[in-house]
């Protein structure tokens, strides 16, 4: 059973601080060790808001995204940030991985998404017709039913051999608009309406996977509701053509206001 490793290492902080107000001798002796690793794609790694690390080069880490959000607020004794955009599960087994170990104690991860041909969805759908966009999110959702659940077993598996006693969380991805509305995304009502089922049917699937290893899955469509791509106060990005690279991810009030409080509750 995984019990969060959140709540002993606040239980042993809150130790350490009675040690220290009684007047013990080391109270920092009673400080657990904490390891957190954060794995997975671009929406953990931040890309959309900004700030980026430059020592990241491609993958686009940040301080903004809310792995390093999380580290900031809870002091981890040990925390490492692997994810990188555009990563796809393959990606996580071959280069994302070296950080996890008997001693970890958390892990998060967002996977997937690229996967099933999330870029290509959206490119497709932005360029092309609307019965065009459909087939194409079709697909995609055939690839998630029939490939992708082998291929994040493989992920889980790897990280559940790795780090035994960690508690995982699995997040997943928001829906990207808001329905039923005047909207200059240049999408048809049909097409958004698709493109969020494809969300909804990829978390649906993630989600599934993730508790069958044991795992916790976190979602961060309710958080996004109210906040999607079309709406008063978006935290996405539409498509940028300057910057196409940041379209349809978190902006850095996404990654604070959605993300964080959805992995910090599952933590």
């Amino acid at each position: 059973m995984r019990l969060s490793r959140f709540a002993a290492l606040t239980s042993s902080l809150l130790l350490a601080a009675g040690a220290a107000l009684f007047g013990a001798g080391q109270a920092a002796a009673a400080q657990a060790d904490f390891g957190y690793v954060a794995l997975g794609d671009s929406y953990s790694s931040g890309v959309g808001a900004g700030n980026y690390d430059s020592a990241s080069g491609n993958c686009k880490r940040t301080s903004r995204a809310y792995p390093a959000l999380w580290a900031a607020a809870h002091s981890p004794q040990t925390f490492s940030f692997t994810a990188c955009s555009g990563a796809r599960t393959g990606d996580v087994l071959s280069g994302q991985l070296g950080p996890l170990n008997s001693g970890t104690d958390l892990v998060s991860i967002t996977v997937g998404g690229n996967d099933a041909g999330f870029a290509d969805v959206m490119t497709t759908c932005v360029l092309q017709s609307e019965s065009t966009c459909v087939n194409r999110v079709n697909q995609a959702k055939a690839y998630v039913d029939t490939t992708l659940p082998g291929r994040l077993d493989q992920v889980y598996d790897a990280i559940d051999s790795r780090s035994p006693n960690a508690r995982v969380v699995v997040i997943g991805y928001p829906r990207f608009y808001k329905l039923n509305g005047t909207c200059t995304t240049g999408l048809t009502e049909g097409e958004r309406a698709a493109i969020n089922g494809a969300a909804d049917h990829l978390n649906t699937a993630i989600a599934k996977r993730a508790a069958d290893h044991g795992f916790t899955f976190a979602s961060v469509a309710g958080a996004f509701t109210g906040h999607e791509i079309c709406s008063g106060a978006p935290w996405l990005h539409s498509v940028n053509w300057l910057n196409i690279g940041e379209s349809y991810h978190p902006t850095a009030a996404g990654q604070s206001g959605g993300y964080l409080p959805a992995f910090t509750n599952a933590a």
